[in-house]
């Protein structure tokens, strides 16, 4: 490659030869077809080697359209490259919506999907878990179809990277809707002991903010779905925790601009269900992200276990994240057959300190059969994380049968996937 290529924030290094941006689905079809190692990018904001290869990396950044909105279906069909952004401004334009967002977004559609990538909300599911269809540029260079209709998408959605290159995907889209959001400061850890369902199920999404310096957390923000403005009532207090004067940015000491709007202003959906806006830098900038999901009968107990380290977690963070998830169908999402609490950490942009804290974490989560982000950083072993996932096996004949060369393949699914 012509430039040194670094994902999103600059932790990870890709190795590839070459880089290729196609403008059409026919070059990416002959782009696969000929090159004997090929992976796929988006807007790199993986934190580990998932998305590398040693020969070619293809980014679809020139794929962003929508092709289509179908308005008796309520479907949309994208480009794999379009940012949830862009998607986003275009549905509520025309009266549309998708039923959840993640903290960012700038990522794209595919990529979020491949991986599970998710928002809050008891009731919703991961991100991937509207995707009605997808066309994949299989290793032949052939198009192969995935759907509902066909019966084979729930091994194929979160397909890791795993399956080609994703071309085209179909999500489900409802009407568009208006939210307002504000933040609460100080919530005891111990609230969540007995009141976890009434805090998570108080809106469509909540997330609690801690940096573990103590056993509270900072922040609670809470987005709800707005039917009635003019009913909306904010409680000075929220179980304890005391209702935000000013704009909050999730990382203690950073400035709210780049936020998106609190303070119960009432805004379209995708202006409130990520936390920051499509024209800011995201989040803390130079960072690393770690995550881990639990059973959500297991939060509670997860999150002590994680208190009792807590002096060894918090000088390398600048904030952990808790968010719920509804369960779903999707083999290798870490919400298959299980409501999940995602326990997310934004780490200092430090890899070998960061590196001796994750095992620790990993040995406090064991009890609870924590699953890892698929796309972020982490230290469990591939005896440790195989047993966790029920169709593992049938995921790995799907590759195989997909892509019996290898060669969407790479060091990490062939640790983590092929392997047995």
């Amino acid at each position: 490659m012509k430039e040194n290529m670094w994902n999103w924030a600059g932790n990870y290094k890709y190795s590839a030869s070459e880089l290729h941006n196609p403008t059409s689905v026919e070059q990416v079809q002959e782009l696969v077809a000929r090159n004997k190692h090929i992976k796929v990018l988006g807007t790199r904001h993986s934190f580990n080697s998932i998305a590398d290869c040693t020969e070619a990396l293809l980014s679809l950044q020139n794929l962003n359209r929508v092709i289509a909105l179908d308005t008796v279906k309520n479907k949309v069909t994208v480009e794999a490259g379009i940012r949830y952004g862009e998607l986003c401004e275009y549905l509520h334009n025309h009266g549309y919506a998708i039923h959840n967002l993640a903290s960012l977004p700038h990522i794209t559609v595919a990529g979020a999907c491949a991986t599970a990538t998710h928002g809050s909300g008891d009731r919703n599911g991961n991100l991937a878990t509207v995707v009605d269809s997808m066309e994949i540029v299989q290793a032949s260079g052939d198009m192969a179809v995935f759907s509902r209709e066909q019966q084979n998408i729930a091994g194929s959605i979160v397909g890791l990277g795993a399956l080609g290159v994703v071309a085209k995907i179909t999500l489900d889209v409802i009407p568009t809707f208006q939210m307002s959001q504000h933040v609460y400061d100080n919530l005891s850890l111990e609230q969540l002991n007995e009141h976890f369902d009434d805090i998570f199920s108080s809106a469509y999404s909540v997330s609690l903010f801690t940096d573990w310096k103590n056993a509270n957390f900072n922040q609670v923000w809470i987005k709800r779905k707005l039917t009635d403005q003019d009913s909306e009532q904010v409680e000075p207090e929220f179980f304890g925790a005391q209702l935000a004067t000013s704009p909050r940015h999730p990382v203690p000491g950073h400035t709210a601009e780049n936020c998106s709007e609190q303070m119960c202003i009432a805004g379209p959906w995708h202006e409130r269900l990520p936390h920051f806006r499509m024209d800011f830098t995201p989040s803390a900038g130079e960072e690393l992200q770690s995550e881990y999901y639990v059973p959500r009968q297991e939060a509670y107990r997860a999150l002590n276990a994680l208190n009792g380290i807590r002096e060894q977690i918090s000088p390398h963070l600048y904030v952990s994240e808790v968010r719920t998830i509804a369960q779903d169908h999707l083999w290798m999402s870490p919400n298959y057959k299980q409501d999940s609490v995602a326990i997310h950490f934004t780490w200092k942009p430090n890899w070998e300190a960061v590196k001796q804290v994750l095992p620790m974490i990993e040995k406090q989560l064991a009890p609870f059969q924590a699953r890892p982000h698929w796309a972020k950083l982490f230290t469990m072993q591939p005896a440790q994380l195989k047993p966790l996932y029920e169709k593992l096996p049938d995921f790995r004949q799907l590759v195989l049968h997909c892509d019996p060369h290898g060669k969407f393949r790479n060091d990490f699914l062939t640790k983590y996937v092929i392997e047995n």
